[in-house]
């Protein structure tokens, strides 16, 4: 068993820090571009919703959609960084992913 030194920890602690920073800006970047945008072009420009919404209701529906947006984008970002840290951590005999069957890229059964 190996004793966990000072300065993994505050590897690990970077690489997290950095990794939450560049998902906060992929969230952000998401809610205003993807998302706040057009939600809020929709809701100004459409007959209906500029008749019946008032803009209490209005500032709402775009939040809402801008945060879910966020949320969103910023796991995906999270679950990627993770996926490719976890990868690079990852032993050599567990990095390799070629299939190193019988030389039969398919199941006799499926053959072209």
């Amino acid at each position: 068993m190996s004793a966990v030194t000072r300065a993994y920890l505050d590897q690990k602690l970077a690489l997290a820090k950095r990794c939450s920073r560049e998902a906060t800006l992929a969230g952000a970047k998401a809610a205003t571009v993807a998302s706040a945008v057009p939600t809020l072009a929709s809701v100004r420009m459409l007959p209906w919703a500029k008749a019946n919404i008032n803009p209490t209701g209005q500032a709402l529906i775009i939040c809402t959609a801008a945060g879910m947006t966020y949320f969103v984008a910023a796991d995906k970002k999270i679950l990627s960084l993770a996926r490719r840290h976890s990868f690079e951590n990852a032993p050599e005999h567990l990095k390799n992913t070629s299939f190193q069957g019988t030389g039969h890229p398919h199941p006799p059964f499926f053959r072209p």
